[in-house]
Parts: C-alpha cells; structure tokens; sequence
C-alpha cells in the first residue's frame, strides 16, 4: 500500500505532499491545499493511505483509499 503524507516544514510556514516520507512531491502555502493535493494522488494510486499532520508535527487524520 502506497503511503503519502501532509506534513508541515519546520516552522509551519509552508506545507509538504510527500510519497512514502521521502523528498517532499510538492510544496503549498496552505495545509487544505497539501490536503488536497495529497488526497487525489492518494485515491488515483489506490490502495493507498494519506496522513496528515498538524502544525505541531502530530498526526492530525489518516484516511485510507
């Protein structure tokens, strides 16, 4: 299952899609948009899973497709 996360960048200023915790895909100002993004790359590579972080670092969701 392949595995895509939503993960803020070290002050929370920016926001990461990145495919299986590897070197981030794409880059967002805003979490709804790596959201987004991360949730349609998630369900075009079903079955898959996409957590999504917080601005803490913490796990805020995880969904699975």
């Amino acid at each position: 299952m392949k595995e895509y996360t939503v993960v803020p960048n070290k002050d929370a200023t920016t926001w990461y899609v990145k495919a299986e915790d590897v070197a981030p895909i794409e880059e967002y100002d805003r979490q709804t948009e790596a959201v987004e993004e991360g949730t349609r790359l998630a369900e075009v590579h079903k079955p898959s899973k996409l957590i999504i972080f917080d601005e803490n670092h913490e796990k805020q969701e995880i969904k699975t497709f």
